[in-house]
């Protein structure tokens, strides 16, 4: 079993990696766009399309990971207010619903990309690039985030620490 988790984590930390390696492409081919249509050229057609494929793998591989570090957006301001034991069950509540919202995503996730491999769909713009290689990211993405909720479901930590305001 703890090998099964260390692969898990493994996976996990790959995920965030790829999507921060992602970020800074996205980086380096705006500015290279920019930099290119200052001096008159017209930026490469690929250029602009990787950016776009790039916002969709960082967006759904960096979530879990950002799921874990409980780095993603929620608003504290209720929780804060709730006594300890009332704060328990509504993050915990929350927690339960992320789950079934991630399952649900997961599943039509996992529903589209074997249509996509059904159909042998390609997105074709500036290159053939077969569209089941996008939406691959969704049907994992989407099960990795709902294990990491399931663990503020179960687990000692919850998602929600009660304090408002920014804590650095």
């Amino acid at each position: 079993m703890r090998a099964l988790i260390r692969i898990y984590d493994a996976l996990l930390v790959l995920m965030a990696l790829i999507a921060a390696g992602t970020l800074v492409w996205l980086m380096v081919s705006v500015v290279l766009s920019v930099a290119m249509r200052n001096v008159g050229i017209q930026p490469w057609a690929w250029l602009f399309t990787s950016a776009e494929y790039g916002i969709l793998y960082m967006t759904m591989l960096g979530a879990p990971w950002l799921v874990r570090e409980r780095g993603h957006v929620h608003i504290e301001l209720v929780t804060a207010a709730l006594s300890p034991s009332l704060r328990r069950v509504v993050s915990r509540g929350v927690a339960i619903a992320c789950v079934a919202v991630s399952l649900i995503l997961a599943w039509y996730g996992l529903e589209l990309f074997l249509t996509n491999v059904e159909r042998n769909d390609y997105d074709v713009r500036a290159y053939f690039y077969p569209r089941w290689m996008l939406t691959i990211t969704f049907p994992i993405a989407f099960s990795f985030m709902a294990i990491e909720f399931a663990r503020f479901v179960f687990g000692r930590e919850l998602m929600h620490s009660g304090e408002a305001g920014i804590h650095e």
